[in-house]
């Protein structure tokens, strides 16, 4: 079985305007990004791989993942995660409580991963903490540690270090690229951003 993420005459169209049409490759740990100006499609491009596009589009294509042809799964079974220009952390619930939440329940350890993602990037002992406690990079910190507990086959970046403050964004960037190459995740992303092209290391698409 084919390993990573197919895209195949991915074509979004809005109003009958034809906004792109693209085909790609992304092998287990590389990074494609898509570059535009606003109001190119690149989110809608996630939406549609993710499988929320705003019905206000027309989409066509296929969307490949490990083999497995997910373009007409239900978003939840797609095994696709996302990160964002905010962390989007739910503010009731705690540091570990946001962790807790993209473990699988049916994992007996749940706690243990939890606890583990928290050492793992430097926040052991923030457990307990409220997310408004934390600053913007502990917060993006927490966010992908999140996702990469909820063991996604494949991970979608909106613009993730688009917020964080210029003295962060290469601590962060270089903290996302690595953890995903080292799980062997295929990911896009989208940006404006020339540094965070350059920080993924992969192909550049431009739309």
């Amino acid at each position: 079985m084919a390993k990573g993420l197919e895209l195949k005459d991915v074509r979004l169209s809005l109003a009958g305007i034809v906004l792109f049409d693209l085909s790609a490759n992304i092998a287990p740990g590389d990074v494609l990004t898509v570059m535009g100006p606003s109001g190119s499609g690149k989110s809608s491009l996630l939406a549609y791989i993710a499988g929320f596009l705003d019905r206000d589009f027309q989409a066509a294509g296929e969307m490949i993942l490990d083999g497995i042809d997910v373009t007409n799964l239900p978003a939840e079974q797609r095994r696709i995660g996302l990160l964002f220009q905010d962390p989007m952390l739910f503010p009731h619930l705690s540091v570990l409580g946001n962790l807790l939440f993209g473990v699988p329940p049916n994992l007996a350890d749940r706690r243990d991963r939890a606890q583990s993602a928290l050492t793992e990037v430097g926040l052991d002992g923030f457990g307990t903490r409220d997310p408004a406690t934390l600053s913007g990079g502990q917060k993006a910190r927490v966010a992908l540690m999140r996702l990469l507990l909820s063991d996604p086959c494949a991970v979608l970046l909106d613009e993730p270090f688009s917020k964080l403050d210029a003295s962060l964004k290469d601590e962060i960037r270089a903290l996302v690229f690595t953890r995903l190459k080292a799980r062997g995740l295929p990911s896009l992303l989208v940006t404006h951003d020339e540094a965070d092209a350059k920080a993924a290391g992969g192909r550049v698409i431009r739309i």
